[in-house]
């Protein structure tokens, strides 16, 4: 498409029923305000976020939907207060465009848990607007949702840090899962998937990969780095894992067994859940315990023996790892999105973090 002014009028491409189906559409971004930054849109990854609304999966789609959330490009105008960004700046836009900015949750930079937080695309915004996301040529947001890309950074390859990146890093980050030398679980190969290889490998730990599928063998180790590959329904792969992770992030979108996993981690372990399933099903012992009750006793030097009755059978535990967290995670705030960006000064050339397609 060709270029349009950076104010007013902006070629597009929409869904304009739940078919899905995208095509050209003139769309209408405001003037640039005085904290506002506008940009040239290079690049937008595809997210199934993309998928869900323009298809109306979750039933509350505002037609026309011009999708993407995975925004980067290039400064063509800055408001006269805005003091973070310069005309040529490379940029990016994640998720949401906006916040009330002053709750508990902003305050602390977490704006993706404000309740009043405006997503980029089928959200409303403060004027009544529904917005409107990267599938176009150009777009105006406050200059606290936009984000500096490093320089030399390649653009195509920054954008699918701006969701899949950060719903990965943000747990990672917050249960120190950038310590080097300690071992990741990875559940899932999917987009999120490479993306937590990746940054496990960069944090310097010991990666292992959970799929369903042995096709995904070679790229999850050849292609990705990974150190270890693991089919989950393999019982002595698994088996030989038990209490040896230190943390997990489960990306996995279809329903799962979730015990299993929970005993390959550590006492105190962490397993992150940033996939979407329709269920999660947790037995009480695997976490507080570290298994799911059945007639079998755990030998360790750590602790002694614990006896619980279920159903009338005595089951003979010995307690040594359990007290595992299982957590949720979803997006970044604003903060954390640009400590992720500026990870990327410090570690080029040490590991790129790229989503492999």
């Amino acid at each position: 498409m060709d270029a349009e002014p950076e104010s007013g009028k902006c070629n597009a491409w929409a869904a304009s029923g739940p078919d899905g189906n995208l095509s050209p559409y003139k769309i209408k971004r405001r003037v640039v305000r005085s904290d506002d930054v506008s940009l040239r849109i290079t690049h937008c990854g595809v997210c199934y976020a993309d998928v869900i609304w323009t298809q109306n999966k979750h039933n509350d789609s505002m037609y026309p939907v011009v999708p993407g959330h995975e925004i980067v490009g290039q400064v063509t105008e800055v408001g006269s207060e805005v003091k973070g960004f310069n005309i040529g700046d490379h940029v990016g836009v994640g998720i949401y465009v906006n916040s009330c900015g002053d709750c508990e949750n902003c305050n602390s930079f977490l704006e993706h848990h404000c309740s009043k937080i405006v997503v980029t695309f089928n959200g409303i915004d403060t004027d009544g607007t529904v917005t409107m996301g990267g599938y176009s040529n150009h777009i105006v947001v406050r200059e606290r949702f936009c984000f500096k890309i490093p320089d030399g950074y390649p653009l195509a390859k920054a954008a699918p840090l701006l969701c899949a990146g950060i719903t990965v890093y943000t747990p990672m980050i917050r249960h120190n899962m950038n310590q080097p030398g300690k071992s990741l679980g990875v559940i899932g190969l999917g987009g999120l998937g490479h993306m937590a290889v990746k940054f496990g490998k960069t944090f310097g730990l010991k990666v292992t990969v959970f799929s369903t599928s042995e096709s995904k063998r070679n790229e999850a180790i050849d292609l990705l780095g990974a150190d270890n590959f693991v089919i989950s329904s393999d019982r002595q792969q698994m088996e030989s894992l038990k209490s040896s992770l230190d943390f997990i992030v489960d990306t996995a979108a279809g329903d799962h067994p979730f015990d299993p996993y929970l005993s390959l981690l550590k006492a105190e372990g962490v397993m992150a859940l940033v996939g979407f399933p329709s269920e999660i099903k947790v037995h009480p012992g695997s976490l507080i315990f570290g298994t799911t009750p059945s007639i079998y006793r755990f030998v360790s030097p750590f602790a002694g023996e614990n006896k619980l009755k279920l159903k009338g059978i005595y089951v003979l535990y010995t307690l040594y790892a359990g007290s595992r967290t299982l957590s949720g995670s979803g997006a970044g705030g604003t903060k954390g999105i640009q400590d992720m960006l500026n990870f990327f000064m410090v570690t080029r050339g040490a590991y790129r973090i790229y989503r492999v397609v």
